[in-house]
């Protein structure tokens, strides 16, 4: 699904020489090359702070603790998304209300999101699934409305803007209250094992979360409240500093790709392709297709059998999931996010995509 073996390849003799720098300093936890990739990703997002963190689950929790939620409040996401996304809500005691997404763009909907508020909701988690922003002013003036918290899950968007009716942009991750990100190896920016981090404008916010990730202290062995102990380690961060150099060509390269998979899947009736929202850039993280006439897996599995890997991503929305069974209410039903759950396949898109593997992909899904 990714090349990361040719995509270090291109970058090895940068690559190399950072993590030869962090080696011989020896300065492995919160060096200086995490200063550097702190402010380089602030520079980039034009956020004010960026707190680094171990993962991209780590990120959201230490943000729903630095919001002071509280066990029993309320927490709204997207059914169709990764776990990761609802799990922290459930461990941290609070309540996941799950809602339905938009058929074409498999993001939350703002009116969706509204009707789903209750007295007890603190916060919502906009999901920028697949590489593009949820329609984020709405959203926003939504939770103002009714006092409740943005946090944004851009952990596959970083590099994505969301264009406002003015036509002013803005990284997603930076819009909210706080953003979050991952940065598992396969992410668009990613590194070589786990990472993750907040972005925020406030600087209490920051404050709060740079304590919570380092065991609760801002002062070393005086721990002012309980934390967890989340760091981006400096070989990681070093990596990460190398690559977000290149982070607008590997999403120009991703385009690239989905707007060859466009052109050569427009004539399939049974395809749908990815729908690019009119508010957003798409640096597709996934390239999502629907299959329309009930044969999604037998597509998935005629892919196997000529060696083209394809993922579905996701086979079962979280209000189906047996974790979240004791959350979901009696007669719940989110249809969109059912269907896309037979329907979506991704294929393969990198970085490092060449004109011979993209036609053996295109030709393998178009003989199906």
């Amino acid at each position: 699904m990714v090349d990361l073996k040719g995509q270090y390849q291109k970058i090895k003799q940068e690559v190399d020489a950072a993590v030869l720098e962090v080696l011989e300093s020896a300065a492995f936890i919160n060096g200086p090359a995490v200063s550097r990739f702190q402010a380089s990703l602030e520079s980039y997002l034009g956020v004010k702070h960026v707190i680094p963190c171990a993962n991209g689950t780590d990120a959201l929790q230490i943000a729903m603790m630095a919001l002071g939620l509280e066990p029993g409040d309320e927490v709204i996401v997207p059914s169709f998304t990764f776990l990761a996304t609802a799990e922290v809500i459930a461990l941290l005691r609070l309540t996941p209300v799950m809602v339905d997404v938009d058929a074409d763009t498999f993001l939350m909907r703002p009116e969706i999101f509204e009707r789903a508020i209750t007295p007890r909701t603190k916060a919502v988690v906009p999901v920028h699934l697949f590489g593009q922003s949820c329609d984020m002013r709405p959203i926003l003036g939504i939770a103002a409305e009714h006092k409740i918290a943005v946090i944004e899950d851009a952990a596959q968007s970083i590099g994505a803007d969301y264009i406002f009716p003015d036509g002013s942009r803005k990284k997603t991750g930076a819009i909210g209250d706080i953003g979050c990100t991952s940065f598992f190896p396969s992410k668009n920016l990613g590194c070589y094992g786990d990472g993750g981090a907040m972005f925020t404008n406030d600087d209490e916010l920051a404050a709060k979360m740079r304590v919570i990730a380092n065991h609760g202290q801002a002062k070393r062995y005086y721990h002012e409240r309980i934390g967890v102990n989340s760091r981006l380690d400096s070989i990681q961060a070093a990596i990460l500093d190398i690559k977000l150099r290149h982070l607008d060509e590997y999403c120009d390269a991703r385009r690239a790709v989905a707007d060859a998979y466009d052109a050569a899947f427009a004539d399939i009736e049974e395809l749908e392709t990815p729908v690019r929202a009119a508010n957003s850039t798409h640096v597709f993280h996934q390239y999502t297709l629907r299959v329309t006439n009930g044969r999604r897996d037998e597509l998935s599995d005629h892919l196997a059998s000529l060696g083209v890997p394809a993922m579905i991503y996701y086979p079962v929305p979280l209000q189906q999931q047996e974790a979240f069974r004791h959350f979901v209410p009696a007669g719940l039903e989110l249809p969109i996010a059912d269907r896309l759950c037979t329907e979506v396949i991704s294929l393969p898109i990198h970085t490092e995509m060449d004109a011979a593997t993209l036609d053996t992909i295109i030709n393998a899904v178009r003989s199906f």
